[in-house]
């Protein structure tokens, strides 16, 4: 595939093609990292009638150069660094705390925004496929795998539309199966692979979910 995904819906529906195998799993959840990976999570549980969650992690961009990461941190306590960032970069452990504790405050709001008074999803000895719009470094994937091996799923598949290739061969040591539809030579930005890749919303998050989950939308308060 050398064309554009339409939005992240469209890339969703075609992951979901790649996984037809795991239709009607009785032990089959679907997880979608938020903000973006969820509407591609979403086609996804709705193809393979599966439930739908979230599994939080938040990336830890370098100052002033957000969009690269130098680690994620997932619930639980979980951080994952990003060590070739950096070292190459000289970033001192200081402003690592720092972006760290404004990202931890970040993820507790999304949770209550997101998750309200809903139970954890129950992970262990459940099929697992984790979805992303994307990987690029893959410090936050790597953050959401760790969390989730710690809850012992019977398998966990990593399913995304666009991955970096080094990364891609990395994260095939880490789980069971990665899924991917396109692995670029040269990734340069994951938006550059959608024609729309407009900013996921929270309401967007909160109501993908909750359509999946059977929930009423007008019973939410936005955080």
């Amino acid at each position: 595939m050398t064309s554009k995904f339409r939005d992240r819906h469209e890339a969703g529906k075609m992951l979901a093609k790649r996984l037809t195998a795991y239709t009607n799993r009785e032990n089959l959840l679907v997880l979608g990292l938020p903000r973006g990976g969820v509407p591609v999570a979403y086609q996804i549980a709705s193809s393979l009638n599966a439930p739908l969650d979230i599994c939080l992690v938040r990336k830890l961009g370098v100052p002033d150069q957000e969009e690269l990461a130098m680690g994620a941190i997932a619930s639980g306590g979980v951080r994952v660094l990003n060590y070739d960032v950096v070292n190459s970069l000289g970033i001192d452990s200081r402003t690592i705390d720092e972006v760290t504790t404004k990202e931890l405050r970040e993820l507790q709001r999304r949770y209550r925004a997101y998750r309200g008074d809903r139970p954890l999803a129950d992970i262990k000895n459940h099929i697992v496929i984790l979805v992303d719009d994307g990987i690029a470094t893959g410090s936050t994937m790597r953050a959401a795998i760790t969390i989730i091996k710690q809850q012992q799923p019977e398998r966990l598949v990593v399913a995304v539309p666009v991955a970096a290739p080094i990364t891609y061969e990395e994260l095939q040591a880490e789980v069971d199966e990665v899924v991917c539809l396109v692995i670029p030579e040269s990734l340069y930005a994951i938006g550059l692979w959608y024609e729309d890749f407009s900013q996921t919303t929270d309401v967007e998050v909160w109501s993908l979910l909750a359509k999946q989950s059977g929930i009423n939308n007008s019973d939410k308060t936005y955080v």
